[in-house]
């Protein structure tokens, strides 16, 4: 049987308000996305083949976390070509900036 890919994305909304007291209180639009890694260097970059067109290329900020589908915390080279995966990312310019790899079952 052929791997099959398989992608999903969700977004959550960005709030910014002003408290009464002045202070402005900003909410990050987070986004995730479910795919297949193409290609993975830990701590750099993702790439996921996703349902889109082109293959989805992430980069990853200072303090990513990498868990499994449970939430416990896994090691990065637990990540592997073909690994089903969903990331947490923000846009930010024009690139994708991952703050967490979930890595999730190869069966459905």
């Amino acid at each position: 049987m052929g791997s099959v890919a398989f992608a999903q994305t969700s977004t959550s909304s960005t709030k910014v308000a002003t408290q009464p007291n002045g202070m402005t209180q900003t909410t990050t639009t987070t986004t995730e996305s479910f795919g297949t890694v193409t290609e993975f260097t830990p701590g750099d970059s993702l790439i996921l083949k996703t349902e889109a067109t082109e293959p989805m290329h992430y980069t990853f900020n200072k303090n990513v976390e990498y868990v499994n589908a449970h939430g416990k915390v896994i090691e990065a080279s637990k990540i592997r070509k073909d690994s089903k995966v969903r990331v947490h990312f923000v846009k930010q310019g024009n690139d994708l900036v991952v703050d967490k790899v979930i890595l999730t079952p190869d069966k459905h």
